[in-house]
């Protein structure tokens, strides 16, 4: 995997004490670092030219250095006519593109980002890992998602899932910069609290978060509570075990003492039966633990059958009996392609690129 763009060449991706020391080593006061965050984290520009205050000479000195701001700009968007989502396409500096989803809820707006240009992971349900993985996204470049969602819907986003295309633990580095920048009372201020990170289960790397001491959500992708079963859905599971993943779990919640929710796509005679529940509800006994449902979008190129609403319903019923607290995730953006990967998809195969 060839990757040039570093968090160190992208302004955007720098705090406010890495700006300090930039500043220093190029013979500038530290002022200019707070000026350059404002302008980049604010203000929201990406150009270096449309910032007033900053000097030809510093801009130029930053030019040579090989500093610049990876531009991310609004390539689609869809909006769905049956709720108020949207769902974007940015292109990347390099081209790449990547999506995006604008979500409406009673509790605030949402933004689902994506932390990589595809994914390696292979999750059978998901569009995104079907091409493989082309390269992890900057911390900047995720930051740029929110900022054009913002621009374009002139609406303040009060929540982040980091749940779009890409395994946000497979591009650990990147992704923890991005929350603290996220968190950063100088940027958007956003509480750790309101961001939520979703991962397949890459085991040493949930135990590494926990290290970090951030008080964001963990969202684990499980979809079966059977090894045997996870390993035909996930590729994952074959090389870290249920075993190992709530281990992993537990040892999270012990320092974060923040719910964990399971995320459980519900794919009809594959992991739906009253035995799949009943098998669940023993997984997670104990555990301080939510269970969001998820009606498994039909992608074009596998095989998986949504179950129908009654089944859903049945699931739930059997988990909410075995003290399991669980909802079943509303459905938005289905007109709209709004699952991970698949607008991307369309969008390469219909320019042929």
């Amino acid at each position: 995997m060839e990757n040039n763009l570093t968090k160190e060449s992208d302004l955007r991706s720098l705090s406010i004490v890495e700006l300090k020391k930039l500043m220093e080593s190029l013979g500038e006061k530290s002022y200019r670092a707070d000026q350059l965050f404002d302008w980049i984290h604010n203000k929201q520009i990406s150009d270096l030219s449309q910032m007033k205050n900053i000097s030809a000479s510093l801009k130029e000195k930053l030019r040579l250095q090989g500093y610049e701001i990876f531009e991310t700009s609004l390539l689609l968007c869809r909006r769905s006519k049956l709720d108020e989502t949207r769902k974007y396409l940015i292109k990347l500096k390099d081209d790449d593109i990547i999506e995006s989803v604008f979500m409406k809820y009673e509790h605030g707006n949402s933004v689902c980002v994506s932390s990589q240009v595809g994914c390696r992971m292979g999750c059978r349900f998901c569009a995104s890992t079907i091409d493989g993985l082309k390269r992890n996204l900057t911390a900047g470049e995720m930051l740029g998602q929110i900022y054009e969602i913002m621009k374009d819907t002139g609406e303040r986003i009060s929540n982040v899932v980091i749940m779009g295309s890409g395994e946000p633990l497979d591009n650990y580095e990147n992704v923890v910069t991005f929350i603290r920048l996220l968190n950063s009372k100088e940027g958007l201020n956003m509480s750790q609290r309101n961001i939520t990170l979703s991962t397949c289960g890459i085991v040493p790397m949930i135990k590494r978060l926990r290290d970090e001491d951030l008080k964001i959500t963990l969202a684990i992708s499980l979809h079966s509570p059977e090894d045997e079963k996870r390993k035909e859905i996930m590729p994952i599971a074959s090389k870290y075990s249920l075993k190992e993943l709530m281990e992993a779990c537990r040892y999270y919640y012990e320092d974060n003492k923040r719910r964990i929710t399971f995320e459980y796509s519900l794919i009809e005679g594959v992991n739906d039966s009253v035995e799949d529940a009943m098998k669940l509800s023993q997984l997670l006994r104990g555990l301080n633990a939510h269970v969001n449902l998820i009606l498994v979008n039909p992608v074009k190129e596998r095989d998986f059958v949504q179950p129908d609403k009654r089944k859903a319903f049945e699931f739930q019923n059997k988990l909410e009996k075995n003290h399991i607290n669980v909802t079943i995730r509303r459905d938005l953006g289905r007109d709209i392609e709004g699952a991970c990967g698949q607008l991307r998809r369309r969008y390469k195969e219909s320019t042929n690129c």
